[in-house]
């Protein structure tokens, strides 16, 4: 791959149409369309760019099962230039997850579950016993550059009889490290009602749109007052599509009451990438196309959104003298049945298709 290259007649979301200079992997120019110039050209009409798709939630541990993929199968083969593992791996795996990045294309970082196992077993918060508070606190030292936050998946099939415990655990945890939690929401109990008020600005609620009845939404559609109140308190919303955790009669509802997007997330591992109902990250954000956010909210919410809520701004941006981190993708205008993790289908006559990414001063085709 050439060092310096153009990227000829993009369009940005706004539709205004521009070239783009690779040099040394860092943004060289920006020009009107049809002015750049490099040692290789490409010609991209029609074709979309943004900065780096991010995916704030995904699983990319291949060694566990059912929960775990290959980082580059979910990240720049998606059109994703950065992914955050979501708590795959504790303190006992956490060397090896850190290790795998020097493996791969795709940027990661990582939520650290406060069970050491991990998601070794799917049932990692049922054992008080496996929640070790100094291996917590030695391991988001050791891996400061990589961890972003602590992950407790507060569901019962995840924590059996612990309860509300291993969340208050994870709450002081949070205090000794200073950094946010990322808390996964799913069947009760504990209830939805118990798990919110212990969250601060800043955490993260992922599985925000899921269809279970332990879930932000009455039966009607109608917010709770523990959305309501976790939105004016500053915690973050993060989609998390997944396997069971997206349902498009609660993204309808969400969409309805004027609730914006924060993070669209896949949830994504070998199963449901390759099975459904998640398959891509264009493919979820093809979802939010159909619910009627304009194309600059679904960008701005695997962009610009999430490197802010990663403290790495510069992740979000498209600047000249900093490095290239885009995605390249198109908006197709033919029929896609779109399903949720509930069965339900939808069908849209738009829908986005990556076509490549550009990292570390490659352009890699999708």
């Amino acid at each position: 791959m050439e060092d310096h290259f153009v990227l000829r007649n993009l369009k940005l979301v706004n539709e205004e149409e521009i070239d783009i200079v690779v040099e040394n992997g860092q943004i060289a120019g920006l020009t009107k369309a049809g002015c750049g110039s490099g040692h290789q050209t490409f010609d991209c009409s029609g074709v979309y760019v943004s900065s780096g798709w991010i995916d704030l939630h995904v699983h990319a541990f291949p060694e566990f099962d059912p929960y775990g993929d290959e980082i580059d199968e979910i990240g720049v083969k998606q059109g994703v230039t950065t992914i955050v593992d979501a708590g795959s791996c504790g303190a006992d795996r956490i060397e090896d997850l850190v290790a795998s990045r020097d493996q791969n294309r795709t940027n990661l970082f990582a939520f650290l579950n406060i069970s050491r196992i991990g998601m070794k077993r799917v049932d990692e918060l049922s054992n008080l016993e496996w929640i070790d508070r100094e291996k917590v606190i030695e391991a988001v030292k050791k891996y400061k550059d990589v961890i972003v936050g602590l992950k407790a998946r507060m569901s019962k099939s995840v924590v059996h009889d612990s309860g509300l415990e291993p969340l208050r655990m994870a709450r002081e945890f949070s205090s000794v490290t200073s950094l946010p939690l990322m808390v996964h929401i799913g069947s009760g109990p504990p209830s939805i009602e118990e798990v919110v008020p212990l969250l601060e600005r800043k955490d993260v609620i992922t599985h925000y749109l899921n269809g279970k009845s332990n879930n932000l939404f009455n039966t009607d559609g109608e917010p709770l007052e523990v959305l309501k109140d976790a939105i004016n308190r500053g915690i973050h919303l993060d989609v998390g599509h997944g396997t069971s955790s997206f349902s498009f009669k609660f993204a309808e509802a969400a969409k309805r009451h004027g609730i914006g997007l924060d993070t669209i997330s896949t949830d994504i591992y070998r199963g449901n990438r390759l099975n459904g109902p998640v398959y891509s990250m264009a493919n979820v954000l093809s979802k939010f196309l159909y619910l009627g956010y304009s194309l600059e909210e679904v960008i701005q919410a695997v962009t610009t959104h999430a490197a802010n809520w990663l403290n790495k701004p510069e992740l979000g941006r498209i600047k000249v003298g900093e490095a290239a981190n885009l995605t390249l993708f198109s908006i197709e205008n033919d029929p896609i049945t779109l399903t949720d993790s509930e069965g339900e289908q939808r069908v849209s006559n738009r829908r986005i298709e990556t076509k490549g990414v550009v990292l570390n001063g490659e352009f890699i085709e999708c």
